[in-house]
Parts: structure tokens; C-alpha cells; sequence
């Protein structure tokens, strides 16, 4: 099914339910969706709904970081609701192991031995994880924990 017509029957859940943060986070998402399908002028493929369903996913992390630095706990909590019910619609996360992993065949496969070299690893390490949601800041960091 496509992903603004789970959306839909979602929103129509939420509205009998009446869970108001509920139905504000997928109208939010679903609104995002819809401007980038306008924006770009063609029906949304897989991987471009992935790249606004992440972009969401970061917003919503530095949000809830600013909010935390600046006494905001409550706010930080409703960012980190939404934040759980974007990350519900996207495919599975590949696992602190697969990441290891994935970086370690990276390395091995570029023949990479400094920090500098570490673009080529993190696009061969992101191709082996290819089709899984990949937190790029942990694969960064283990990359440029493996090439120091």
C-alpha cells in the first residue's frame, strides 16, 4: 500500500479514536509528503518518500535536543512522540552489528587508511546497506573511529 494511502486510513483511525497528537503527527507527515510530490511534479517513488520521512526524523531529534539544552522537557517529549510514529512508517534499521559490519567490508573493500579516505567508506559502507535506515551520524563515528 502507499504510503500516503496508510496515512489516510491512519488519520481516519486517529480521528474515531480522537487522539489529537496522534492525527497532528500524520497530518504533519502527510503534509510534508504532499509538498514534496507538488514540489518535484511526479508521484513519489520508494526512495523519495524515505528521504522526506528522514529529513522528518532529524527535525525532529535536533528538536528535541534544543529543547532539552534549553529546560523544555515537555516539548522535548511531544517532539520525541512524533519522532517514534515517523520512524513506525519507515523500513527497519539495521542494527548496530550490520553497521559494524557493513563499515568493516567498507574498509576492507576501499583499502582505506585515514580519516581522509572516509567519504569513499561511508558510500560503500551505505551501498552495502542499501534498502535499511541507516543513522549516518553512528556510521560516521564508526568509521572515523576504525580509520584513526
Amino acid at each position: 500500500m502507499p504510503l500516503l494511502d496508510q496515512l489516510q486510513k491512519d488519520m481516519a483511525t486517529a480521528m474515531k479514536a480522537r487522539e489529537e497528537a496522534r492525527l497532528s503527527a500524520i497530518r504533519m507527515v502527510k503534509a510534508a509528503l504532499m509538498k514534496e510530490k507538488v514540489d518535484s511534479m511526479k508521484e513519489l517513488d520508494e526512495a523519495a518518500e524515505m528521504k522526506v520521512l528522514n529529513s522528518l526524523i532529524k527535525q525532529r531529534r535536533d528538536s528535541a535536543e534544543m529543547y532539552r539544552k534549553g529546560g523544555r522537557p515537555e516539548q522535548a517529549e511531544k517532539e520525541e512522540t512524533e519522532l517514534r510514529l515517523i520512524e513506525s512508517y519507515m523500513p527497519a534499521g539495521a542494527t548496530e552489528e550490520e553497521v559494524d559490519a557493513a563499515v568493516a567490508a567498507a574498509i576492507a573493500e576501499t583499502g582505506a587508511t585515514t580519516p581522509k579516505q572516509m567519504g569513499q567508506v561511508m558510500t560503500a559502507a551505505k551501498a552495502k546497506l542499501a534498502g535499511k535506515r541507516v543513522d549516518g551520524k553512528l556510521m560516521s563515528d564508526r568509521i572515523r573511529a576504525k580509520l584513526s
